[in-house]
């Protein structure tokens, strides 16, 4: 039996908070944010990103489909704070927050939840869409001695929802989808994409 894992949102996320970037790119354009309409914003942003990652990955757009991609994702993260922007004016605000110094950091209860989970004999793996090498990822999270392995859309050349990178981590951990449990935070990529091939 095996657990498979999403990273950001489930087992890691952004230090500084996202509300701290957002609030330190935003106030440089005169819009003061606050951080339930930050949370509530990405709610609404990371929702659009998991459908148009289903309908077509980031990674095979091109700059300008990428900059419209960007500024709707950041006019959604205002409008949780009830802030109407321009596409124009987003995609300035989005270039902004790329600018602050952030870093993936792992979530204080994960490892003890790992190891407990690895413990009772379970296959555990990670599954995420970010564009890095999975291994590399895992190591810098400090993940790779609870995993048995890791894997992202870069490798595998599909993003969750998509069955192919389901199927293939079924392959690696030689079980089938009704002995695996996937946990993660999205609806689409991590839910529905789970389901629709058994999970």
């Amino acid at each position: 039996n095996a657990v498979f894992f999403d990273l950001y949102g489930t087992l890691a996320g952004f230090n500084p908070s996202r509300y701290q970037f957002q609030s330190t790119a935003c106030a440089e354009f005169g819009i003061r944010v606050t951080p339930e309409g930050v949370l509530a914003g990405y709610a609404l942003a990371d929702a659009y990103m998991a459908e148009e990652n289903a309908i077509r990955p980031l990674r095979e757009r091109d700059q300008d489909s990428r900059n419209q991609f960007f500024a709707e994702y950041e006019r959604l993260v205002l409008r949780g704070d009830r802030v109407e922007v321009t596409g124009d004016e987003a995609l300035k605000i989005w270039r902004r927050v790329r600018e602050v110094p952030y870093q993936l950091a792992r979530f204080d209860d994960v490892l003890p939840a790992l190891n407990l989970l690895k413990s009772q004999g379970l296959t555990l793996a990670l599954l995420s869409n970010m564009n890095r090498d999975g291994d590399e990822l895992a190591e810098s999270l400090g993940l790779t001695p609870c995993l048995d392995f890791s894997m992202t859309s870069k490798e595998v050349g599909a993003e969750k929802p998509h069955p192919p990178i389901f199927m293939a981590a079924l392959d690696k951990a030689g079980v089938g989808p009704e002995e695996v449990i996937h946990v993660g935070d999205q609806p689409i990529s991590d839910v529905e994409g789970a389901r629709g091939v058994g999970i």
